[in-house]
């Protein structure tokens, strides 16, 4: 008999796929999560959870509540966080607290559990610039100064001026941290990587790269790129670009993600280490949004490139999963055109409440944009 996995934020995108996953291979799976307003429209049982995934609604910070969830579990998943790398810039003690003390607590309820796995979801954000190369010469490069973003010269460049290439970004490149929400990833996986190897618990920190797929909150402004720019485009409104939308990233499926995951907490050899999860791919910001509309049959609507930056934001960041492939046999297998077509079909069903100008709007004010 399989055993019972809980896993925090379960309610949420990518742990509800998860969820979903492990359910159908004969996994018993609980779930933990606090159902935030951000996320959730409601407080009831989202629709898209299965029916034989034991739900208990708390907060990962209330202990009580997480000792209760722990129990007859073997095996956990921590998805719980907050997620924003804007809206943690300027709630920096809610997303501290919620990520940093949230694990904390967890990790200490695990001990006494006796929990014997632990998957962690972590995040490119972690690396801030990805890797990039000059001639023969591989170089990790600099944060963009605030003089740079200003001047609007996005790309990356060496210190004598000349361009660098982006290339694929593998797990030892070194963290960068250029928002709170970074740092809070950082955090968890080091805490969980810490706890594993004091207490010879098996420990795996997954760095997702942009997740997209069916079940994402589309009406929070600080949720996966392809999300907000489809409720902007259900509301008939252009997606809104920062810097000059060149910039590259790696977008993959959730249900590649959910498998990755799942291989992992199967996998010995995955015990102790990070891994990338990601397609492998690269793609602009403007091509991708351009793409969505396409898919949506808005191709009257055009991108609105802000030409402005964001604090917290990056130029180009792609996974190199040579580490998946190798560990855990990992071959995503969700095309990018095949997951857009799913993506739209599951848009065109749902109602969006577009608050993206007004989360722009609170940046501004802040001065995070400019």
């Amino acid at each position: 008999m399989k055993p019972r996995i809980l896993v925090t934020g379960g309610a949420g995108f990518i742990g509800s796929h998860l969820a979903r996953e492990l359910l159908s291979l004969g996994y018993k799976v609980r779930v933990l999560d606090r159902l935030d307003s951000q996320v959730h429209a409601s407080t009831e049982r989202p629709s898209y959870l299965e029916p034989d995934i034991e739900l208990v609604v708390a907060d990962v910070r209330d202990r009580d509540q997480v000792r209760g969830a722990l129990r007859s579990v073997e095996m956990v998943c921590h998805m719980a966080a907050k997620v924003g790398v804007g809206q943690s810039m300027y709630e920096i003690a809610r997303y501290t607290e919620s990520n940093e003390l949230g694990t904390a607590i967890l990790l200490e309820e695990m001990l006494e559990a006796g929990v014997r796995k632990l998957l962690v979801a972590s995040s490119m954000s972690i690396y801030g610039e990805g890797l990039t190369r000059y001639g023969t010469q591989l170089i990790e490069p600099q944060v963009r100064s605030l003089t740079q973003m200003k001047g609007g010269a996005w790309e990356l460049r060496t210190y004598g001026g000349a361009e660098l290439e982006p290339v694929p970004t593998p797990e030892t490149k070194s963290p960068s941290l250029s928002s709170i929400y970074a740092l809070n990833k950082y955090a968890q996986e080091r805490m969980c990587l810490i706890w594993g190897q004091a207490y010879g618990r098996d420990v795996t920190a997954m760095r997702f790269f942009n997740v997209y797929g069916p079940d994402q909150a589309l009406s929070n402004p600080y949720t996966g790129v392809l999300a907000i720019f489809g409720a902007r485009l259900l509301n008939g409104r252009s997606p809104m670009i920062f810097e000059d939308g060149l910039q590259r990233r790696d977008f993959v499926h959730v249900t590649d993600v959910a498998r990755a995951c799942r291989l992992a907490l199967e996998s010995d050899a995955a015990a102790g280490q990070v891994i990338n999860v990601g397609s492998g791919q690269s793609r602009t910001v403007q091509e991708v949004a351009r793409t969505l509309a396409r898919a949506m049959g808005r191709t009257d609507i055009e991108p609105r490139i802000t030409g402005k930056y964001r604090a917290g934001d990056i130029r180009h960041c792609f996974a190199d999963i040579t580490l998946a492939r190798t560990l855990l046999g990992f071959e995503p297998r969700v095309k990018f055109e095949d997951g857009i077509a799913e993506l739209v079909e599951w848009l065109l069903e749902q109602i969006a409440t577009d608050r993206v100008e007004q989360a722009t709007e609170e940046l501004s004010r802040r001065g995070l944009v400019a």
